[in-house]
């Protein structure tokens, strides 16, 4: 089954809708769906709820829907690397569930293994832990975090075939599997398309089976904070 789309736009035909939750992989800006994301954006789709490490930086990534205002709610675990986003949240413009990045990433695979939620330790004591079931088990204090089921799930790769087996490219390998198992529906962009048989099947890191539809285009590859020393005079 060919999975490929012409682009962004038409790989979401038919899947956007207001109010809905996306979860969306990526760390920073590495292995964001840069393309799909801005496909969200001209389609203009409002209200959402967004489960993703952070929000890309001010006008890239994510950042490009907290521009027009297209988010209600960020799930999210690093607030920092855009100005827009701490505006919005600090003035009561957007809602922030904060979650730690190892429980974010259990939430997300927790929703696409079916289980519903489970028990940890971490985030015990502190406002993560406000409004959330505790328990004790062997003298240590847990608290309940739920697994995450998104409407769309919309993923960055760097190659896949035909059906849908996606590998990897190196850190890109982040969020984007759990968040790629956690949507109903999942669109990935890639980088390119292989030939049906040409990956090796050891060498796949998410199974066809998760992953619905594809696209292939242009990306920008940006370093979210770049830092450098001036150089010094002899």
């Amino acid at each position: 089954m060919n999975k490929e789309y012409a682009s962004a736009s038409a790989a979401l035909e038919g899947l956007l809708f207001d109010g809905m939750t996306i979860a969306s992989g990526g760390f920073g800006l590495c292995g964001i769906p840069e393309l799909l994301i801005e496909a969200i954006k001209n389609a203009g789709t409002k209200d959402l709820t967004i489960a993703s490490n952070n929000a890309g930086v001010d006008g890239f990534g994510l950042g490009v829907l907290l521009a027009t205002r297209q988010v209600k709610k960020m799930i999210s675990s690093y607030v920092g690397e855009n100005a827009e986003f701490m505006r919005q949240y600090l003035s009561g413009e957007l809602e922030l569930e904060f979650t730690p990045q190892g429980t974010l990433a259990e939430r997300l695979r927790a929703g696409g293994a079916g289980i519903p939620g489970f028990y940890t330790k971490t985030g015990v004591g502190t406002v993560i832990a406000e409004g959330k079931e505790h328990k004790d088990f062997n003298g240590q204090t847990y608290i309940l975090e739920r697994g995450i089921v998104a409407d769309l799930s919309i993923v960055k790769a760097w190659k896949a075939d035909p059906s849908g087996n996606l590998v990897f490219r190196k850190t890109a390998r982040n969020f984007n599997p759990p968040a790629a198992t956690a949507g109903k529906i999942c669109v990935a962009e890639v980088e390119e398309i292989v030939p049906l048989g040409s990956l090796d099947p050891d060498l796949i890191h998410l199974p066809g089976i998760y992953v619905h539809r594809l696209i292939t285009g242009p990306h920008e590859k940006r370093i979210e904070n770049r830092t450098t020393r001036k150089k010094e005079t002899l």
